[in-house]
């Protein structure tokens, strides 16, 4: 109850100071999904206070992209507001869909310094390193590892876990030791049942397993170009040490999956782990209030950690989204009064403790925060080591090649990594060409 007392006098306060917007019904676009939910009920305090109405447009992860691009590219009106991926913004930006949003960031004194520094450069910038905003950073979200806790501790399977690997049975610091604990469960008996190692991402049909294996390709050393020369990719993207990431995730898939699993994302491994098929999931933050409440996995029997390290670093994938203002939005004044709502740290504390991963450092540097839940220490390492993927307005074809590529040799077994990776190099070095940047 204090929590919404906040949130309602905040929003009062906006309102009490602009109140020359007459009431709209806004219309907030954004992927279906448990933060979702999260919003509808974070969103109410708006709705009272501002006068304004809030109707809402969730679409299943597998559409989204194809559903909210094409009513942006069609300057459809469906959408005030966007909670559209970080990949968009380059294209939100160049193709008109998005209001810049510095002069009114500067007007209502909201600075971009008050928010984790990945995540404005993932949501809200661009071009990439410059203070030109087309977005508040809305949703943190980076790939992570859940592990079954309960099963670790097991004395049986610590005592044969030591015998034959010569250490404890215990959260993986790299990537090899993920997959001697992967290749130590893959077929073995927990339990009664049949347990498998990991579920990783391989689902080819949107993004999911180049979500997936860019969490090894960065820790080998894969480079989506040369950092002094833009869109020079002969050398970075199949490196030697991208090809042995590859390599890598391709012996994760098949030493350590449960079968049938060429063809999984967030959802597939989600419900792989909560019915107890899998040792560990990969998989975003956003589903770990999830695992938490869940009767069977929940509570003391999960746990989590940030993708473990490679030879060439540590990193992890980011996910999550700014909230932006459609440009071809009729209620333009009355979404920027969201926002402004949006961007309160009142508001920003209550989003997270409704599931919401807020990315505003007074949240998530409060001395409090990082022991306010089981997964909250995981989340802030992990935010510390993101990297993401292409950001420019033609990454869906960048995409789509990738997913192609690694999903080729990945899963169906054809080729090698390096014709893989040679091969998407031809790939974007032909986008590239066709927009004029080569």
């Amino acid at each position: 109850m204090k929590a919404r007392h906040l949130v309602s006098s905040a929003v009062a306060a906006i309102v009490a100071g602009s109140g020359s917007v007459m009431a709209e019904d806004l219309t907030l676009c954004w992927a279906s999904w448990d933060p979702a939910n999260a919003l509808i009920e974070l969103s109410k305090d708006f709705e009272e206070q501002s006068g304004h109405s809030m109707s809402f447009e969730f679409v299943p992860w597998p559409n989204f992209a194809d559903r909210m691009l094409n009513e942006l590219n069609s300057g459809g009106k469906l959408c005030d507001l966007m909670i559209g991926d970080s990949q968009w913004i380059g294209g939100g930006a160049e193709n008109g869909h998005y209001i810049k949003l510095n002069d009114f960031f500067e007007a209502e004194g909201i600075t971009m310094d008050d928010f984790i520094p990945a995540t404005v450069t993932g949501y809200s910038e661009w071009p990439k390193g410059t203070p030109n905003y087309w977005a508040l950073p809305a949703f943190g979200d980076v790939v992570g590892w859940t592990y079954r806790k309960d099963w670790f501790a097991k004395p049986e399977l610590q005592a044969a876990f030591k015998e034959a690997y010569g250490r404890d049975l215990a959260v993986p610091t790299t990537l090899a030791e993920l997959k001697d604990i992967a290749e130590f469960f893959q077929g073995r008996e927990v339990d009664g049942t049949k347990v498998y190692g990991a579920a990783i991402y391989t689902e080819r049909g949107s993004e999911g397993i180049t979500m997936g294996v860019t969490n090894a390709l960065y820790n080998y050393g894969f480079e989506y170009t040369n950092p002094d020369k833009p869109y020079d990719l002969e050398g970075y993207v199949n490196s030697d040490a991208a090809v042995e990431g590859l390599e890598f995730y391709k012996a994760l898939y098949d030493c350590c999956t449960p079968p049938g699993s060429s063809n999984w994302y967030m959802s597939e491994n989600i419900d792989a782990y909560k019915s107890g098929q899998v040792a560990m999931q990969m998989n975003f933050a956003f589903i770990w209030p999830g695992v938490n409440a869940d009767a069977n996995v929940g509570g003391d029997k999960s746990g989590y950690f940030a993708n473990p390290k490679g030879p060439g670093g540590q990193f992890a994938q980011l996910g999550g989204q700014g909230i932006s203002v459609v440009a071809y939005s009729d209620k333009q004044d009355a979404a920027l009064e969201y926002i402004k709502w949006f961007a309160q740290p009142e508001i920003q504390s209550t989003w997270w403790e409704l599931g919401g991963y807020s990315a505003l450092k007074a949240v998530v540097e409060d001395p409090g925060f990082a022991t306010s839940q089981p997964y909250a220490q995981t989340f802030l390492d992990s935010m510390a080591i993101v990297k993401d993927f292409w950001a420019e307005p033609v990454y869906a074809e960048l995409l789509l090649a990738m997913q192609d590529r690694v999903h080729d040799y990945v899963i169906a077994g054809n080729g090698t990594a390096k014709e893989a990776l040679d091969g998407l190099v031809e790939d974007w070095t032909e986008v590239f060409e066709d927009e004029g940047k080569m």
